[in-house]
């Protein structure tokens, strides 16, 4: 048996519930009556509309810029009327500027048509990725093209792509590896060729050996032509999906706290970004749409969804059958660090990975109590951090002062609060720390 890989400090191992959705293949949710495009999808500057209020636009066309700072152009996945330019319901901000699009059903799709990419140099390439608004979806929504420019003094030599995808409940990466294997393959070589370097490793989780096996067998059966890319089999723990985890249980090299993988000599991109470079390369296709995995309890039909950009979870909630009367908590991405939103109004953007529908049973409603200092947070936390006193230290008014205990270098993996037997909310202390040390 292939060696697995892991890192050596903390993590977890939560219950994985997967089983709703990893061997159901992605299916299209037909378009809806009205879209909602957020106009901050990404790090960085939120795009500046470029539409207005009862004009005509088509699928793919441009509808909002970054006229400085760091960002990237966003499209319009659907053809239709711009009917407002204002506001929409945000799942964390209560409501952000957002352009809200009438659907014209009967407008004709395009039909992407494929061309070559190996006679382009990597700022052709760049442009490209760039052009159609490609940014890291399985994370925190860094533009793609930025993350492929490291500093001029950092010496890349591998390409990681995270096929990890730790979070319970969440099967979106699986089946895109599953169904889109040879797409996942060509845009690796082409996030090498920009790199300018020859190793990739595609690292997945042993608990999706159907993916390993067609990543594999799609690596074996593409003539190499100077690259060497493999793939590694990652132990099940969370969260071996983060980056820095991620870069130390394939090469060993620990990043500095603080620093960007770059320090190390490593770029790491997610396995469905690295197809939506594919898409943005090789047929010009912009960012429009994701796989969305739709699961637990509380939602009559489970699925794994292709959903374009916008679409509201009410609209995705109804394809799916409807909420049922079980449903205790509606989440928007994956358990650990996912949000808990209010209202189905809210849309999705490209970097929503799941909608979950929780029962009762698959929630904790426990109180939270005070800390007893048994260290289990200490022991789970992958970064080594101290959470615990990072808590006892916002309750008591000093938010400010966390700064000692590394609540910067915290992710917000939420393996502290998992393992928490008094059910204290430590991330959320954590962002708050995070918030007032800023402000101080």
């Amino acid at each position: 048996m292939a060696p697995t890989f892991s890192f050596p400090k903390g993590g977890v191992h939560p219950p994985e519930a997967k089983a709703y959705t990893e061997h159901l293949t992605v299916e299209p949710l037909p378009l809806p009556d009205e879209i909602d495009l957020i106009l901050s999808q990404h790090i960085g500057a939120p795009c500046v509309p470029t539409v207005a209020k009862k004009q005509e636009i088509g699928e793919g066309a441009l509808v909002g810029t970054v006229e400085k700072g760091l960002g990237v152009p966003l499209h319009s996945p659907v053809s239709g009327t711009v009917k407002a330019v204002g506001n929409c319901v945000h799942p964390i901000r209560v409501s952000a500027p957002a352009i809200t699009i009438k659907v014209d059903k009967e407008a004709a799709p395009i039909v992407w048509q494929q061309s070559s990419w190996e006679h382009l140099d990597a700022q052709a390439l760049l442009g490209k990725i760039k052009d159609g608004g490609i940014i890291g979806i399985g994370g925190a929504g860094f533009p793609t093209h930025v993350k492929l420019k490291p500093p001029a003094d950092a010496k890349i030599d591998t390409l990681i792509l995270n096929g990890a995808e730790c979070e319970p409940y969440i099967t979106a990466d699986h089946r895109t590896m599953v169904e889109q294997t040879d797409k996942i393959v060509e845009g690796a070589r082409i996030l090498l060729t920009v790199l300018g370097i020859n190793t990739c490793v595609i690292a997945i989780e042993t608990n999706k050996p159907d993916a390993i096996g067609a990543m594999s067998e799609a690596v074996a059966a593409r003539p190499a032509d100077g690259m060497d890319i493999s793939v590694a089999a990652l132990s099940v723990k969370y969260p071996t999906g983060s980056e820095k985890q991620l870069i130390q249980a394939i090469t060993g090299r620990k990043v500095p706290a603080m620093a960007l993988p770059s320090a190390v000599g490593v770029v790491v991109h997610n396995v469905s970004t690295t197809k939506a470079v594919y898409d943005a390369v090789v047929l010009d296709k912009p960012l429009l749409e994701k796989v969305v995995t739709v699961s637990g309890g509380g939602i009559e039909r489970p699925a794994n969804l292709l959903v374009k950009v916008g679409t509201r979870i009410s609209d995705i909630a109804s394809f799916c059958g409807g909420v049922n009367e079980r449903c205790e908590r509606v989440v928007l991405g994956g358990p650990m660090m996912g949000f808990a939103v209010s209202t189905l109004a809210v849309p999705i953007t490209k970097t929503t990975s799941s909608i979950l529908f929780l029962r009762e049973d698959e929630i904790d409603t426990r109180p939270l109590s005070a800390c007893i200092r048994c260290g289990w947070c200490l022991d789970a936390c992958p970064m080594g951090l101290e959470p615990k006193e990072a808590g006892i230290y916002v309750e008591a008014g000093r938010a400010e002062d966390t700064a000692q205990f590394g609540v910067f270098d915290c992710f917000e993996c939420g393996s502290c609060a998992f393992v928490c037997p008094a059910k204290r909310p430590l991330v959320q202390f954590i962002r708050l720390a995070k918030m007032k040390a800023k402000r101080s």
